[in-house]
């Protein structure tokens, strides 16, 4: 029988709350549309309420009784709060968490480099916000717990898994036994330990680094902005990088790199890890300050994803999909990508109006994704953590000249993370006038959020399709309105917003925002009759110079009811 820890976790800053588990005296038959997330870190819950929030119910399951421990996904990006946003949690979030935008790399007491994350007056959120894994878990919960379409199981873990046709059958061990839940659709939320990946065979695909690292959460009173701080080859850890970050309620993460001759348990005893931070502190000149510690754990940087991340009536989600190093802050950043991706096509699917077929098009946008990403990840850890003696007199090379050199200094740049764009998804239209269009706004990348008073475009065009059109004119096409119409009427959802060029009302729109002629042409580099239509996640699907008949019908065609499902 499975018995997850009863007594609450410690902390110096977190009270943790430890939940009745659940137990099923006979086997569990979810609904035919009823969605299963195995797996209740930051990537399940937002997968559970992105689901809500298109009307599907969600049963969440929780191997723990209790949220996690320690600040592990510490730092979360512009694109995740936005995405943290369109579950409707971002508030409560930036309510706690710490916002910043410059990072500094310091080389023998020298700043050689400092990086500025770039702004815009659009912005909803800071580019970098920090938050303790363990709060921001907090914050969804309490979201959940307001929904009624989501019901979360704690205490239920996942000890084998079987499909048979359309049907998933776990077997679930509670600390009163065994029972059987049987859904039609299983979401692994479970992460990089994914009993469920592991359980199916799956195996990832890149590369594994030696490197290893310390994560120590201390609590210290530093006179410090919110800013990350990297110092490379300390006198006290040389040829090795310690990283600080600020975090709420004085805690501070101290993030360094073992040497390779120090196994994880000598790491992790207690004089160690003291060692390892009153030598940081002597170095920056702050060891006379009290400190306590909070939490430490060791990890190892990677850099895998599986190749396909939708296995029938199974489909993985974060952690559970791919692994990759915290560098570049990519880790929960990146399956807060997934989350969003997946949750309108399962939506989509289960609510009718698309067919199963549209899921293969998440393996190809965000397995595509993953592998961009790594791409990136391996240019920063191996700069970060040198994995051979050429890489590491290389690193070398760049950390000398550096003290000197203006034009070696980019080189110590960590890549933040991005959002993908979906240049080549399968999803993007194929019969508009993208090729005749500027490259910054095209198909798959990102619409650019707009702030217009004190309103954001993002929240008009979260979780549905939107036709934006940008007009000067007082009234919609009315054989564009009919076609739309006609999409509406098959089930698809779709939004029409009206950008008013020069601030007029505009009949036929469901919304109407005001934009300057000046910020069309130099933000979405759009004119009179210029339409853009966006995916539910914020992704352009297709883009037109003006409208001409039938181009919408023919865009939803090609990936809806095409005999293979999605266009390629």
């Amino acid at each position: 029988m499975h018995f997850p820890a009863a007594m609450p976790r410690n902390s110096l800053y977190y009270t943790y709350e430890v939940f009745p588990y659940f137990h099923s005296a006979m086997d569990v038959i979810t609904d035919t549309t009823t969605v299963t997330i195995v797996g209740a870190g930051p990537i399940g819950m937002t997968t559970a309420l992105a689901l809500a929030e298109h009307g599907v119910q969600v049963i969440l399951i929780s191997a723990e009784r209790q949220l996690s421990e320690g600040s592990r996904a510490l730092v979360y990006t512009k694109r995740s709060m936005e995405i943290l946003q369109a579950v409707g949690a971002a508030e409560s979030i930036m309510s706690k968490a710490l916002p910043w935008t410059h990072g500094n790399s310091i080389y023998k007491g020298k700043t050689v480099f400092r990086m500025a994350s770039p702004t815009s007056e659009h912005d909803q959120f800071a580019p970098l916000n920090n938050l303790q894994q363990n709060f921001l878990e907090d914050f969804l919960l309490k979201k959940i717990q307001q929904n009624p379409d989501i019901e979360i199981r704690w205490g239920n873990k996942v000890v084998a898994t079987q499909q048979e046709n359309n049907i998933v059958t776990l077997t679930i061990d509670t600390p009163e036994g065994q029972y059987l839940h049987k859904s039609n659709w299983v979401i692994a939320a479970d992460g990089g330990r994914s009993p469920i990946r592991e359980g199916m065979k799956l195996r990832m695909q890149g590369a594994s680094y030696e490197g290893r690292f310390v994560i120590a959460d201390i609590r210290i009173k530093l006179d410090y902005p919110t800013e990350r701080l990297a110092f490379f080859s300390p006198d006290w850890n040389p040829g090795n990088t310690i990283l600080m970050h600020r975090e709420p309620d004085d805690i501070w993460r101290f993030d360094y790199q073992l040497d390779p001759s120090v196994s994880p348990e000598e790491a992790l005893k207690p004089e160690n890890l003291s060692k390892a931070v009153n030598d940081q502190l002597k170095m920056i000149g702050m060891d006379h300050l009290e400190w306590e510690m909070d939490w430490s754990t060791v990890y190892s940087a990677r850099a895998l994803t599986l190749d396909n991340y939708v296995h029938n009536r199974i489909m993985f989600v974060g952690d559970a999909a791919h692994l990759l190093p915290i560098f570049g802050v990519r880790g929960a950043n990146t399956g807060f990508q997934d989350a969003l991706d997946l949750s309108w096509k399962l939506a989509a699917v289960i609510q009718g109006w698309a067919s199963e077929k549209l899921l293969e098009s998440y393996t190809f946008d965000r397995v595509g994704a993953a592998r961009e990403i790594i791409a990136e990840a391996g240019k920063s850890t191996r700069f970060m953590a040198p994995p051979t003696k050429g890489f590491h007199l290389l690193r070398n090379a760049v950390l000398s000249l550096s003290l000197e050199h203006e034009f070696v200094r980019p080189l110590y740049h960590w890549r933040t993370s991005r959002p993908h764009a979906y240049t080549h998804s399968p999803l993007n239209s194929q019969c508009d006038d993208n090729a005749l269009m500027n490259e910054t706004t095209e198909n798959g990348a990102l619409f650019p959020n707009y702030k217009t008073g004190d309103q954001y475009l993002y929240d008009h065009i979260t979780g549905h399709f939107s036709l934006i059109i940008f007009t000067e004119e007082t009234q919609l096409d009315a054989v564009l309105i009919n076609e739309v119409n006609g999409l509406k009427k098959r089930g698809i959802p779709l939004k029409t917003i009206a950008f008013a060029m020069k601030g007029q009302n505009v009949q036929g729109a469901d919304q109407i925002l005001p934009i300057s002629i000046i910020d069309a042409n130099e933000r979405y580099f759009a004119g009179n009759g210029t339409i853009y239509l966006v995916r539910p996640d914020h992704h352009i699907n297709g883009r037109w110079l003006q409208y001409r008949e039938n181009i919408f019908i023919n865009t939803f065609d090609q990936f809806l009811n095409s005999s293979q499902g999605v266009a390629v």
